[in-house]
């Protein structure tokens, strides 16, 4: 092997001890790095959870092609185990981007198209206002004004379709943005039967696997009860999300931050991934509605950046998230983009998430914890981790 030019002439000596200083400045170096973002992350993490009464978060941050994981607090109020990049948490809506990259993976397999409208996959709708609402429709947010959560006198399908069959919208499709969790659960019933399985199946013995998920799932087997974390709601009462009808479509997903974060590595192509599935997870980015303050993807919600968190926090106001936004349709949709911020949250009774992520820069988050509390804090904490890593690599 030859020397480089510029050492050929030195004393070996003098080379070794050259080589042994490089080797030593970078690792301290990346040492230097490493503390900086523990700083970073520590300094918003700690008083959110003092706060809100945390008992216990973790938070996942990718970095071009490193991960770091910071634990805090307890899985268990209870039992006092630490929170690990291993512990189970309930993700809540973030669930909703695995029912839309499953409708996306349907498509690619010629099980479905998204462009059909809901009825040609339901025939208890035939005749009714699903007869003009796509499968688009369903994954934007945008057939109209349905409530949030599927109604509680609504206990099984056979209820739902009477309830959706009679539905009155106050809106034509795709000129308001309702979130709703029937519309995104229909929708992943309806991607898990046209392959023939039920949505847990779908998801633990074909999504996740594919994805390298080893440690997610819709139904938590008794084998890894004791990695689940306790939830905890606004009174500080141990709860846990109940089943119902439409609830694994629409927030059922519980994992790991190493799992997660997995998956948000996979939504910026930095995992080997068969090709169908790739393409599934890049066409969710696909921006079909403008809101004004933010772009609406396929569950996926992103702005253009660098961006400013109070832009991205008009996109977690109590009137977005709950009220009727108008809409204007992208023609033709947006392609995806890779200078924008993309993030989702999530809420269970006892639980909180956030996971946003750079594409231009290989850079995201994810965080978890076992309370529910505001989604603008969690917005805020997620904004100031990464643009603070950000700063860090200028």
């Amino acid at each position: 092997m030859q020397r480089h030019p510029l050492l050929a002439s030195m004393p070996l000596l003098s080379v070794v001890l050259l080589t042994a200083t490089l080797f030593s400045n970078i690792a301290a170096a990346q040492t230097v790095h490493t503390t900086d973002i523990q700083s970073i992350v520590d300094a918003a993490v700690k008083p959110l959870m003092a706060e809100y009464g945390i008992p216990g978060a973790v938070i996942g941050i990718t970095l071009d092609g490193k991960q770091y994981f910071y634990q805090y607090g307890v899985s268990s109020i209870t039992t006092g185990q630490s929170v690990t990049e291993h512990t189970l948490f309930e993700i809540g809506s973030i669930s909703k981007t695995f029912t839309a990259t499953l409708a996306n993976y349907a498509q690619i397999e010629g099980k479905l198209l998204l462009t059909d409208m809901t009825s040609d996959y339901v025939p208890a709708l035939k005749g009714s206002h699903f007869d003009e609402i796509s499968l688009i429709n369903l994954a934007t947010h945008t057939v109209g004004d349905l409530p949030m959560q599927v109604p509680d006198k609504v206990t099984n399908n056979a209820e739902l379709m009477d309830y959706l069959k009679h539905w009155q919208p106050s809106f034509a499709p795709g000129t308001h943005r309702n979130y709703a969790n029937p519309s995104i659960g229909l929708l992943g019933m309806i991607a898990a039967q046209s392959l023939d399985k039920t949505f847990q199946q779908a998801l633990e013995q074909t999504l996740f696997p594919q994805l390298g998920m080893t440690s997610s799932y819709i139904q938590v087997p008794s084998s890894k009860m004791a990695d689940y974390a306790q939830g905890y709601n606004k009174q500080d009462m141990p709860v846990r999300v109940n089943p119902g009808v439409l609830a694994d479509e629409a927030y059922g997903v519980k994992t790991t931050a190493t799992d997660l974060l997995h998956f948000v590595e996979a939504n910026m192509q930095m995992h080997p991934l068969a090709k169908p599935l790739q393409t599934a997870l890049d066409e969710t980015h696909t921006g079909y509605f403008d809101v004004g303050m933010m772009t609406q993807d396929m569950i996926w919600e992103h702005y253009s950046y660098p961006i400013d968190l109070e832009k991205i926090l008009m996109g977690h106001t109590q009137e977005v998230v709950f009220g009727s936004t108008p809409v204007k349709p992208i023609v033709p949709p947006l392609a995806p983009q890779q200078n924008v911020w993309i993030n989702k949250t999530g809420s269970t009774g006892g639980f909180a998430a956030y996971a946003a992520f750079i594409p231009a820069q290989k850079l995201g988050i994810v965080l978890l914890s076992n309370k529910n509390y505001p989604v603008p804090p969690r917005v805020t904490v997620g904004y100031q981790i990464l643009t603070g890593i950000e700063k860090l690599q200028k």
